[in-house]
């Protein structure tokens, strides 16, 4: 992990990064704002380099295990961007087909954390495909801050209909036996709760990681089941959720949400200081274990 100790960091550090890595400030402001909070035997050099991802920590699967396959390859999307691009990873043993998931990313394109997470679905024997949002631009860039600026620049409607794509692409995919999981991050939950609403006979398993509800009317077709993942301190996202839940109870939808506490939005993204290793391991558990029970 980051050299700088988690409590060596004020949490309006993270309030602010997650401003920044939501589009609400820009860089020059982020980088302004932190420089108030150095000092004390932190410095404004050890601050950035604990909050902005380091992709190197991020690999818990090598692309070369032996027990995967991994390749890249493209889907038709005639509403969305007309084509989109993805990772496909499978697992090595597997010669029939299998049940799937489609891993969705954050707000920055298909980077190496997701593309882990994708490998590590296949190690538990998932075929895994993380669609690239940015592919219509040329793909993910190589770094978050171009990344986050090329996905904001393009049509979000377009972007939601290249992953409802995806989904059925997946979906009928020859590997796949027709169960379908889906698993995203912060912008990726989002995606995902709109695919449970706008797949909902398609979607077999769904489980966003601090994520917004679809928008009404949509919302109101979900039907689950749902895993829903929270982070105590994420105001913005947490916020969504008394309604999100109300709507899911009364439309007697099967949902199981936890509420993860002491910990950040982006808990789960072992690249930054926001990662929690106790409470990431444990919703990704329960995670596995839900996608064993409804796609098996």
């Amino acid at each position: 992990m980051n050299n700088t100790a988690i409590s060596e960091i004020p949490q309006q550090a993270f309030d602010w990064y997650d401003e920044y890595a939501h589009g609400d400030i820009d860089r020059r402001t982020f980088v302004a704002r932190l420089a108030t909070l150095a000092g004390a035997g932190v410095s404004l050099s050890m601050l950035t380099g604990a909050l902005i991802p380091d992709y190197a920590l991020a690999e818990q699967v090598s692309f070369n295990d032996p027990d995967i396959h991994a390749s890249y390859t493209t889907f038709a999307s005639p509403n969305g961007h007309g084509e989109g691009r993805g990772y496909l990873v499978k697992p090595g043993q597997l010669d029939i087909d299998g049940p799937a998931v489609l891993v969705v990313h954050e707000n920055r394109g298909l980077n190496p954390y997701i593309e882990d997470v994708a490998r590590r679905l296949a190690k538990q024997g998932y075929v895994a495909f993380a669609p690239d949002a940015l592919h219509p631009l040329g793909g993910y860039p190589g770094n978050d801050d171009q990344g986050r600026s090329m996905q904001s620049s393009m049509d979000r409607g377009k972007i939601e209909q290249d992953f409802i794509a995806a989904a059925k692409f997946l979906k009928s995919h020859e590997l796949c036996n027709g169960k379908l999981g889906a698993v995203g991050f912060c912008f990726g939950g989002y995606i995902t709760n709109l695919l449970a609403a706008a797949l909902p006979d398609e979607i077999d398993a769904a489980v966003p990681f601090y994520g917004t509800p679809a928008k009404a009317p949509l919302v109101d077709n979900v039907r689950g089941p749902l895993l829903l993942h929270f982070a105590e301190l994420d105001s913005r996202v947490n916020a969504t959720w008394p309604d999100y839940e109300a709507l899911l109870k009364r439309n007697g939808v099967d949902y199981q949400a936890y509420v993860y506490p002491g910990v950040n939005h982006g808990f789960h993204n072992d690249s930054t200081a926001r990662y929690d290793r106790e409470a990431a391991e444990l919703a990704w558990s329960r995670t596995v274990d839900f996608f064993a029970a409804h796609l098996s």
